[in-house]
């Protein structure tokens, strides 16, 4: 099959660059050729190697846009949105591609699909969703229930049930989501660590200044641990206030025991800041990481790191996989305490950690991943249960 993405997030990096990769490398294997759909002016954060094909009309960002402005902004996506909802119509009505992929949408993506003509695409259009939480569920609902007639359009959900709140719709496509995986940088077999060497736990992601960094490296520091440890932390920063008050922080915890990275990774360069470290601390609380699954998480899973987070963080995974230890989401002593026993057990425990990492990493291989995108774009998923 000839299969099309539509991309309209604009981001130098993250995760959303990864999960874009997955879908065009992995299909590729399978055989399949992947173009590229995105909006007049999109930058890429990575080159694909592909084709790719603009549509008439800029994305609308609302970074920094408050009140009034922010509204107008969204009125404004909201009718850019449409435009190239038509415009991808008139590509498949042409012939240009066999089955279109929206990799990352929301209910709001459906709901505009109601009024568009795209809704009568004459080819399989699939608009992946990252999950939903109970407070979407209505509108996710509402939506895929008026598109059930239209046998192309093909809502599929990220999850790790074969239901939704109880709810089932024959319309609706449940999958696992996928692991993240090194591709530019070598990797090896497990090895374990000599006790009286230094084992490396790395904290990534974006800073910004209410994640509270800073009481999670007192909680580091405050620990009693039995065997030598290092932590690394890696924060980019998108605004100037975010930017100086990691500075602060880098200036006041430097040296003890702690290393910063204060700037984005991307490609090659993330991989390997990942693969430099032995375990992954993801000390994130937020309910919404129960519903949507943790990017990081599947990361540690791809890259075999075992990993220390909190117990909102996709329940599911943890019930099946041994692959790291929880901690109570938003207890800062349970947290302590529970980083402590990872650090001063790795050595007896880190086996059994990997052993876990390797089973959960062949269920949510990549490549098992497009294959199930791949069934549903050819009609071919008749194994799953109807949700």
């Amino acid at each position: 099959m000839k299969i099309a993405i539509f991309e309209n997030i604009m981001t130098p990096g993250g995760h959303e660059v990864d999960f874009d990769r997955i879908l065009t490398e992995e299909l590729r294997a399978l055989g399949h050729e992947v173009v590229f759909y995105v909006p007049e002016g999109f930058h890429f954060g990575m080159d694909y190697h592909t084709d790719v094909h603009y549509l008439p009309g800029a994305s609308v960002s609302y970074t920094n846009a408050r009140g009034i402005r922010k509204l107008l902004r969204s009125v404004r996506r909201e009718r850019r949105r449409f435009g190239w909802y038509r415009a991808l119509y008139e590509e498949a009505q042409r012939g240009a591609f066999d089955a279109l992929i929206v990799p990352t949408s929301t209910y709001r993506y459906l709901r505009a699909l109601r009024r568009s003509v795209l809704r009568r695409s004459p080819v399989p259009v699939i608009f992946i969703q990252h999950g939903i939480n109970p407070s979407e569920a209505p509108k996710f609902f509402s939506a895929a229930d008026v598109l059930a007639k239209y046998p192309n359009i093909r809502p599929v959900v990220l999850t790790f049930g074969d239901e939704l709140f109880g709810e089932r719709r024959a319309n609706v496509h449940l999958m696992p989501p996928p692991a993240f995986v090194p591709r530019d940088v070598e990797h090896g077999q497990y090895a374990p660590i000599r006790s009286d060497e230094a084992i490396t736990i790395g904290f990534f992601g974006q800073f910004r200044r209410e994640k509270r960094l800073e009481d999670l490296l007192k909680v580091y520091l405050a620990g009693n641990y039995t065997r030598p440890v290092k932590l690394l932390v890696q924060g980019s920063t998108m605004h100037e206030e975010d930017a100086a008050e990691f500075e602060r922080i880098i200036s006041c915890y430097e040296g003890k025991g702690i290393t910063f990275l204060h700037r984005g990774l991307i490609g090659a360069e993330w991989q390997r800041a990942i693969m430099q470290v032995d375990a992954l601390l993801l000390p994130y609380s937020a309910p919404r990481y129960r519903y949507h699954w943790g990017a990081m998480l599947f990361t540690a899973i791809g890259f075999q790191k075992p990993v220390l987070t909190s117990d909102d963080m996709n329940p599911e995974v943890f019930a099946a996989y041994a692959i790291g230890e929880t901690f109570p989401s938003g207890d800062m002593d349970a947290l302590r305490k529970t980083l402590e026993r990872f650090i001063n057990e790795y050595d007896v425990r880190a086996p059994q950690w990997h052993k876990a990492l390797s089973d959960a990493a062949a269920v949510y291989a990549p490549s098992r991943f497009a294959a199930r995108i791949a069934a549903v774009a050819g009609g071919e998923d008749k194994d799953r249960e109807p949700i």
